[in-house]
């Protein structure tokens, strides 16, 4: 048997993190992880949904600036786009990722692991072999989520693209379905479009895009795609989906009756939890669902608090940097360290043109938990940074204010490239900080963060 402090069940970015901050904390490590080091983010999410997405907005922001939109010549070339995607996420071939777990002393292990018992974990290794390890301080799940796949009539007869074979395309097909408007459906749909596909549709069940987020996101987010020739049909389901023949195009009925013709349909409907297999019922807890944890990452119902999960396997963000941030906390809980428990307030962009940049409650769920609210609202293009930028920036920033306390209790920014004016307000909102305190950062001219001044006069300071 095989002893170590910790044994890490997954290598994405949440497993490597809590692996290698334990490992620089003077304990031994076991990381196992059947696939790809690095995890969905990497292969087949964050990193190559980016990759495909920057030439787009490269483009739209010439564009924008006169002087520069005449340089532009000829058609985005999705080849180069696909090349620089393949560089970037190495060719699908995690072997550079392994020096850093020698630099750090971390045992790697090839194969699937199991939970057997109390801080027991089996591992079937790739040759059919099975290593028993067990952990003196914890075993940490980070074994993340894989798409969902809606009951849809013949759905999983016509091999419909997930993420996965959405970011790892060669090609662009002449027609794409997307069903789904969240953040995945969106930023696909716009991508493909972007990069040449004819035709894009998108399907959401909601009466809207980006339903998690503020009404106005969606309404601009639709618009745009609108003015980009993508089709966009909510508050509608599909219903069924059928493939003539094994080469031919899909058809996809919906709800109401109407029919969309595809040569793919890409499935963006949400997440599942990859927790079948693991042994959770050896333990007492329930396979296949999300674990439920408390606010340090220790796994609900275990005793001895010797389990815990990070990253999308716990259901409470999933987002590679809450994943990474849990994945710090759990380690320093385990090296013993007296640290706070866990934030609930979650930063988040949805990289669509206009992007949506959101952290904390939106408007609808601070009401929902009972504060008393007051929201400001300014256009974001309204001030002289955001001109500079270019002709035609527009979107909205918009602050939800927790007035008994006069602290953010969320943010929403949208409009071109918003994505770096978030850290400014998860930081206000971690912080706690005063609105009156707020007043006195002076945000830099001709900067979009000028956007802070606008909101905070609107609010009466």
């Amino acid at each position: 048997m095989d002893e170590f402090d910790v044994i890490v069940i997954g290598a994405g970015p949440a497993g490597e993190t809590v692996a290698g901050r334990c490992a620089d904390g003077g304990l031994s490590v076991a990381l196992v992880e059947q696939r790809l080091v690095g995890g969905e983010c990497l292969y087949y999410g964050c990193i190559p949904s980016k990759a495909l997405i920057r030439p787009g907005d490269v483009l739209a922001a010439t564009r924008r600036v006169p002087g520069a939109a005449e340089a532009l010549t000829g058609a985005l070339d999705s080849r180069e786009a696909f090349a620089r995607r393949d560089q970037l996420v190495g060719g699908w071939d995690d072997s550079a990722q392994l020096p850093y777990f020698e630099e750090k002393g971390v045992t790697f292990v090839r194969g699937s692991g199991r939970v057997a018992d109390e801080r027991v974990v089996d591992i079937s290794t790739a040759d059919g072999a099975t290593r028993r390890m067990t952990a003196h301080r914890a075993v940490v799940l980070a074994t993340g989520t894989s798409a969902a796949i809606p009951p849809i009539d013949g759905l999983r007869r016509i091999e419909a693209w997930d993420n996965q074979d959405a970011t790892a395309a060669k090609d662009l097909p002449e027609r794409l379905l997307v069903i789904g408007g969240g953040f995945i459906g969106a930023e696909m749909a716009q991508a493909f479009r972007r990069l040449g596909c004819p035709e894009v549709t998108v399907v959401e069940e909601a009466e809207r895009l980006l339903v998690a987020e503020e009404p106005f996101a969606g309404e601009q987010v639709r618009a745009a795609f609108e003015a980009e020739d993508i089709n966009v049909m909510t508050g509608v389901r599909v219903t069924a989906v059928a493939r003539a023949d094994a080469e031919g195009p899909l058809t996809a009925t919906l709800g109401d009756g109407r029919q969309v013709t595809a040569d793919e349909i890409l499935v963006a409907v949400g997440r599942r939890p990859e927790t079948e297999g693991l042994g959770l019922e050896t333990i007492g807890l329930t396979a296949g669902g999300f674990v439920e944890v408390d606010g340090w990452m220790r796994a609900a119902g275990v005793p001895g608090g010797w389990l815990y999960a990070v990253g999308d396997c716990n259901g409470r963000a999933l987002l590679t940097h809450m994943g990474k941030y849990q994945a710090r906390l759990a380690a320093d809980v385990i090296m013993g360290k007296d640290v706070p428990e866990a934030t609930d307030v979650v930063p988040r962009v949805t990289f669509t043109d206009p992007q949506v940049c959101a952290v904390g409650l939106t408007e609808k769920q601070a009401r929902e938990r009972g504060l008393a609210v007051r929201t400001v609202t300014t256009a974001t293009g309204d001030v002289d940074g955001a001109r500079v930028l270019g002709v035609g920036i527009t979107g909205t920033s918009k602050l939800v204010v927790d007035a008994n306390r006069k602290v953010l209790a969320g943010a929403t920014f949208t409009g071109p490239g918003m994505q770096e004016l978030l850290h400014s307000a998860t930081i206000a909102i971690v912080g706690e900080m005063p609105l009156d305190t707020l007043w006195q950062a002076v945000p830099p001219f001709p900067t979009v963060s000028e956007v802070w001044l606008h909101l905070l006069e609107k609010y009466g300071l």
